[in-house]
């Protein structure tokens, strides 16, 4: 675990004390099967192993009071490929990276699974959980302990491709059943911006009594 996991960049919030008893419960509750964790303006986040992933679940709704369960979704961190050559317009703001890098508690991989769980009964009970998905895209259901995570569970399997382990039932949501490909994924070619880099750079016609229509329209005194 890297030893400054709990240390916040300079001048971000310190964990909240919720964050904190609730860090200390997962680590007594799951201990080696934490890799990670990070502090992320205050709210914890909890790298699992995969094969603790539903335990964590189990944990947090049974042990800790999480009763709710925000969302289930996928992360992708490959950098996004790069379609507009330099200097060609693109004004894509912040400018994308090129190196593949992770957010709070580090990844082992390209994939991930992340969740967050909160208590409807304690104030600012919120933790935020991930774990990696390895090159087979699998990864643990949450759907036997938390049922909202039926239809989040299928939108990940439908946009990234991951197979969630013990979900009743990966079907579509938006896409038809013959769609290929998985859209959410960074290499998913996304033509509309190959044709016209995005943001894009937008063609404004002038507005009324611009310098435009002053050029254009001789003078009422000539």
């Amino acid at each position: 675990m890297s030893p400054n996991a709990d240390a916040p960049a300079e001048g971000a919030p310190t964990l909240t004390d919720e964050s904190a008893g609730l860090l200390a419960a997962l680590q007594a509750e799951l201990g080696d099967a934490i890799v990670e964790h990070a502090n992320a303006f205050g709210d914890v986040v909890v790298r699992v192993k995969p094969d603790a992933w539903r335990r964590t679940a189990q944990v947090c709704k049974e042990k800790l009071g999480c009763d709710y369960l925000s969302f289930v979704a996928g992360i992708d961190w490959m950098p996004a490929p790069l379609v507009a050559d330099e200097g060609s317009g693109d004004t894509s703001a912040p400018v994308q990276p090129r190196d593949q890098t992770y957010g709070a508690a580090g990844s082992a991989g390209r994939y991930q699974a992340f969740a967050v769980v909160e208590s409807t009964k304690q104030k600012a009970t919120r933790a935020i959980l991930k774990t990696d998905v390895g090159d087979d895209l699998r990864v643990e259901s949450w759907v036997p302990v938390y049922a909202g995570a039926d239809w989040h569970e299928r939108e990940a399997w439908e946009m990234y491709g991951f197979v969630f382990d013990g979900h009743p039932s990966l079907r579509h949501i938006y896409l038809p059943a013959e769609f290929e490909g998985h859209p959410l994924r960074k290499d998913y070619p996304l033509l509309a911006r190959e044709v016209k880099p995005w943001p894009g750079l937008v063609d404004v016609e002038p507005m009324p009594g611009g310098d435009a229509d002053e050029e254009a329209t001789p003078a009422a005194s000539e």
